[in-house]
């Protein structure tokens, strides 16, 4: 049963650093994009206008928020799977 837990446990945290790396993925995207906006001038950009301008801001707001969410999942899903574990543990433990 021991054995069987830890095979569960060694899945579980394989996929956990699969999801990470595409959470990081995302991040260094987000990250990317933010540099790009930094290095835009001050002084009249030339992105269409204001509305460009908009458009360009919302896409990367949506970036951050998708990063965050990303993450927020990851956690949710690490707590879950850990759940189960723990009651797969105290139920051997009672055995």
């Amino acid at each position: 049963m021991e054995q069987k837990i830890s095979e569960i446990i060694v899945h579980m945290a394989h996929s956990h650093q699969q999801m990470a790396r595409v959470i990081d993925a995302d991040r260094q995207v987000a990250v990317r994009m933010a540099q790009i906006v930094h290095a835009i001038p001050d002084a009249e950009p030339a992105f269409d206008g204001t509305s460009g301008i908009l458009e360009n801001t919302g896409r990367i707001n949506k970036s951050v928020i998708s990063y965050l969410n990303a993450i927020a999942d990851l956690q949710e899903a690490m707590a879950e799977n850990l759940g189960v574990v723990m009651k797969q543990l105290k139920g051997h433990e009672e055995e």
